[in-house]
């Protein structure tokens, strides 16, 4: 099932779509299976995505951006999902959560520094928020810098850091004051820091996306890296959720669609006493389900995306967008197994891969449990 015609989409958004699947049809395509047996992607895929403009998608263009509102983002993000490969995106776009917050608030100095070389793929990027003690809790963090001269020094551990053993920037939440959110900062840290070491983490998917736990130990950073106000980072960090929520929910449904996609290729050639699998009520049922699914989440994402393009942050329906489109994608990678019986389940099929990422989305930028739990105070429930 193709991406239904909106009225959300341009002739300019079909132009950046066709550019970003030639991109994943040779550059990614032929090489995904072997980069998940890898566990990382290789910097000249950063490079060849930095040519075509893709790295700065909606970063400011005096700093080597392209224009691009949220639908843009999307059409990139449900190419990039063709692949197959939740790590894929998550990899190659950190950037996409880590420097955010750079563009915003960091000094003049410091996005001249950074932003280039990033949106070049010359420099890899990443976000630096979940610590060992706590992911969702940010008002709690441990990891604490001081003022040393015209350094700061940190100590303490970040976990679950997507592109963490690869970062040459790594945008971290620190402790610059005291207790609970008044006192967060944040601090790009370059991959080269004196006292900075990295540890390699192996997960349920995502294989491809090098994960790691960072460790400070008297981690010296330059005074000038600071991102803002000291001691103001935790709405930026929450405003900088809020986007990467929105980048989940697409991320999801992209994948759904290629469960959908999947099932109905197979489901058409395959053939069960005779006839093909497609012609059985039951299947043709688990399709229909699949499309309505994905048809009513990718509607709502476009809802809330046209409101946030025009400066709302309805952040009730964001926390309920993820949880709907990370549950979509949940029914769709299930049925989509199930409809491919063994063939879903070795390995190199790309609904065995979707299906063990699945959990991943539901966990990260925010727990399903933590989306409700702020949904409701925001409903004032």
């Amino acid at each position: 099932m193709p991406a239904p015609r909106s009225p959300y989409y341009t002739e300019d958004h079909e132009a950046l779509r066709s550019t970003v699947r030639r991109f994943v049809e040779r550059e990614v395509v032929p090489h995904i299976d072997q980069w998940e047996r890898d566990g990382a992607l290789p910097r000249a895929l950063y490079l060849a995505a930095g040519e075509i403009g893709l790295l700065g998608l909606g970063f400011p263009e005096e700093y080597g951006g392209t224009p691009g509102d949220q639908f843009a983002q999307f059409v990139a993000t449900e190419e990039l999902c063709r692949a197959g490969s939740g790590g894929l995106v998550a990899s190659l776009m950190s950037h996409g959560i880590g420097m955010p917050p750079v563009a915003r608030l960091g000094s003049p100095q410091l996005k001249a520094q950074v932003l280039p070389p990033v949106l070049r793929g010359e420099k890899i990027a990443a976000l630096a928020i979940t610590e060992p003690s706590g992911g969702s809790d940010v008002a709690n963090l441990r990891t604490r810098a001081r003022l040393d001269g015209d350094h700061w020094v940190v100590d303490g551990s970040k976990t679950l850091i997507t592109s963490g053993m690869q970062a040459d920037y790594i945008t971290t939440a620190v402790r610059t004051g005291g207790e609970g959110m008044e006192g967060v900062s944040l601090l790009v840290i370059p991959g080269d820091a004196p006292g900075l070491s990295r540890t390699p983490l192996q997960k349920m998917g995502w294989w491809c996306s090098d994960t790691a736990t960072l460790y400070f130990e008297d981690c010296r950073v330059p005074v000038g890296n600071l991102v803002g106000m000291v001691n103001q980072g935790f709405a930026a960090i929450m405003s900088n959720f809020n986007g990467e929520r929105l980048g989940i929910a697409a991320v999801a449904i992209g994948m759904a669609q290629v469960c959908y996609d999947e099932a109905v290729a197979y489901a058409r050639q395959r053939e069960t006493f005779g006839r093909p699998l497609i012609t059985r009520q039951v299947i043709r049922h688990k399709l229909v389900d699949m499309a309505q699914d994905i048809g009513a989440t990718r509607a709502y994402l476009e809802a809330i995306a046209w409101r946030v393009d025009r400066g709302q942050w309805p952040i009730a329906e964001v926390c309920m967008l993820k949880n709907q489109a990370t549950q979509c994608l949940e029914h769709c990678a299930k049925e989509a197994v199930q409809i491919l019986g063994g063939a879903g389940y070795v390995l190199g099929a790309k609904v065995e891969r979707i299906y063990r990422e699945t959990k991943v989305l539901s966990i990260g930028g925010g727990a399903e449990e933590i989306m409700k739990d702020l949904a409701s105070r925001q409903l004032g429930l």
